[in-house]
């Protein structure tokens, strides 16, 4: 779990994931299968991927029934092929059945988060960029999201509104201009939080250099106006002894593309398709009885 405070804990997501799917009865399982019945349940990999969310899908079937037996074959972080088991679990039938949408649907996002991760950052490997997330996340499972990430390889961006300062373009047009608004969160940033400034343009870089910012972001540029804003950064450090603000391109990145902007120099590569545009991993929950 993140370090950071959040208003919905992973306990509040499953107790209403569970109430959303469960209601006031599962009334297959419940008029098919007598209560007794023992069952040996393994949730195994039908694509190649890497896993995450595995603590949350274990935790849901622990809280539709505690004395299940539940072992991890494959645990956060790690690349699966199809066949391959992820869970095995042991127990009444009952709580087996009743959490498998709700486990898988927690298991399959989460590890198709961290799956596209792995192959951006696979993508940028030697290259000594990092890929980071954004705040695009489902509402709700941004701690869950974010973790996937890590467990993908990734890093992760502020996490919220918080614990960072961001200046982006509609907030430098209503400062009335981007020295403006740096200017401002100068002033009042007791916090000393980390500063990044966004910039469209290699004049807006000059402002952020000039305003002593700790990161730029370099959005939507093409490979060749970044490549110019690497050098400009880095000479600027080199004429002031300032130490460089970090660099982060963003905006329009594809695994075609991704590589090509990290070898332009940037130090960070933001890709908000992490959490909101990644398919979810296909997996399965097979059952035998007995």
């Amino acid at each position: 779990m993140s370090r950071h405070a959040h208003p919905l804990t992973a306990e509040d997501l499953i107790d209403r994931a569970l109430a959303e799917d469960v209601g006031p009865g599962d009334w297959t399982t419940q008029w098919t299968v007598p209560p007794h019945t023992r069952a040996r349940g393994r949730i195994v990999a039908k694509a190649e991927g890497v896993i995450a969310g595995v603590d949350i899908a274990v935790a849901v079937f622990h809280r539709l029934d505690p004395s299940l037996s539940i072992s991890v074959e494959k645990p956060d972080g790690e690349a699966v092929r199809p066949g391959d088991i992820v869970i095995r679990i042991e127990g009444t039938a009952h709580g087996i059945l009743t959490g498998e949408r709700t486990a898988l649907n927690f298991l399959q996002r989460l590890s198709g988060v961290a799956t596209l991760t792995r192959q951006f950052v696979d993508a940028v490997a030697g290259t000594g960029a990092r890929i980071l997330d954004t705040r695009k996340t489902t509402p709700g499972w941004r701690e869950l999201e974010k973790a996937a990430v890590r467990a993908g390889g990734g890093s992760n961006h502020r996490f919220g509104l918080h614990d960072m300062v961001l200046i982006k373009e509609n907030h430098a047009t209503a400062a009335g201009g981007l020295a403006a608004a740096i200017a401002r969160v100068r002033e009042r940033n007791e916090a000393r939080l980390e500063v990044e400034v966004e910039a469209h343009s290699l004049d807006d870089v000059a402002i952020a250099l000039d305003g002593g910012v700790d990161r730029i972001l370099l959005d939507n540029m093409d490979v060749q106006t970044l490549t110019t804003a690497v050098r400009q950064v880095r000479e600027h450090a080199q004429r002031t002894g300032v130490a460089a603000p970090r660099l982060e391109a963003s905006g329009n990145m594809t695994l075609q593309r991704v590589a090509e902007v990290a070898r332009t120099g940037v130090d960070d590569i933001s890709i908000g398709a992490l959490t909101h545009s990644a398919p979810a991993l296909d997996l399965s929950l097979l059952l035998d009885i007995g």
